[in-house]
């Protein structure tokens, strides 16, 4: 998961009186949760990923409050890389092969207010499908939570004190991407450069590099399984909901392994199975193994 705080101020106060500046500090997350549904704060989103393919014209998002307060939350659209290291970066201008899909999209509401445990329904729709090229169309779903504002002529708490005194108000926000696709997929994967570090007095964990080619984004997961010499298969290792996007052609990460199944990680092999959709089908979409010494 990828957090990104942002403090922007856009003026300076001076004098002796106190002043109180409230900053707001981003919290971005981008990154896509194992399971159907994402969480942050108290706001449940399910499903977590949305794609049009084939004839579908109108998907539906639930949102549901699982806190004990009202909050309220503004929906838009961001744009945004994938780096080759799975973190994410906000655009305004495409990368050479990226195409937006927040164009050919209508949504309401485009904000909406939760009661404690109260759900709500958001839907998605096509628009302008003539306008569609075959490949793949990518944005992403804003949820930002909006901050309570005080009654006004309510004053803040605080001492007489003439000192610059600073408040943080935090705003989350959870992007969720939205894909369009139009014709064959192309897509493929290989996982290459496979390494293992760490040894009896660390985690083991072992380094992987996604390389993808074709037109089409890859999102799926990987299970690791250790074949010892005589043949005992012991699943180690599982990570859920790796993507990588179009129109990034690699991605590097590490998936920690399991170090109480007693596997002895100097002999047999690593398996490493990368499973997901594909043709709108769940299919294997790669296998590697390392050979342990």
């Amino acid at each position: 998961m990828q957090n990104r705080n942002r403090i922007q101020t856009d003026s300076f106060f001076s004098g002796k009186r106190q002043a109180l500046f409230l900053i707001p500090v981003l919290i971005l997350i981008t990154l896509f949760y194992p399971g159907q549904s994402l969480a942050q704060g108290n706001l449940l989103i399910t499903p977590r990923r949305v794609v049009f393919d084939g004839n579908k014209r109108i998907q539906e998002l639930n949102l549901a409050n699982t806190g004990k307060d009202s909050a309220t939350y503004q929906i838009s659209f961001k744009e945004i890389r994938m780096t080759e290291n799975g973190g994410f970066e906000e655009i305004t201008q495409p990368d050479p092969g990226q195409n937006f899909a927040s164009k050919y999209l209508r949504f309401f509401p485009r904000r909406v207010t939760l009661g404690p445990k109260e759900a709500q329904v958001v839907k998605l729709q096509l628009s302008r499908t003539n306008q569609l090229q075959a490949g793949e169309y990518r944005s992403h779903m804003y949820f930002r939570a909006v901050p309570k504002e005080k009654p006004l002529g309510e004053k803040e708490a605080g001492s007489a004190s003439s000192t610059l005194s600073v408040k943080l108000v935090p705003v989350f926000g959870i992007t969720i991407p939205v894909i369009i696709r139009r014709g064959e997929s192309t897509a493929s994967v290989s996982m290459v450069d496979l390494a293992l570090e760490g040894g009896a007095d660390s985690t083991p964990n072992l380094g992987i590099t996604l390389q993808r080619t074709g037109n089409m984004s890859v999102y799926g997961d990987i299970t690791v399984k250790h074949i010892s010499p005589a043949g005992k298969v012991r699943q180690v290792g599982l990570v859920k909901g790796i993507a990588v996007y179009t129109p990034t052609a690699k991605r590097r990460f590490r998936i920690n392994l399991d170090q109480s199944a007693g596997v002895d990680y100097g002999s047999g092999k690593l398996q490493l199975i990368y499973k997901g959709q594909k043709d709108a089908e769940y299919a294997q979409l790669a296998e590697a193994e390392l050979q342990l010494n």
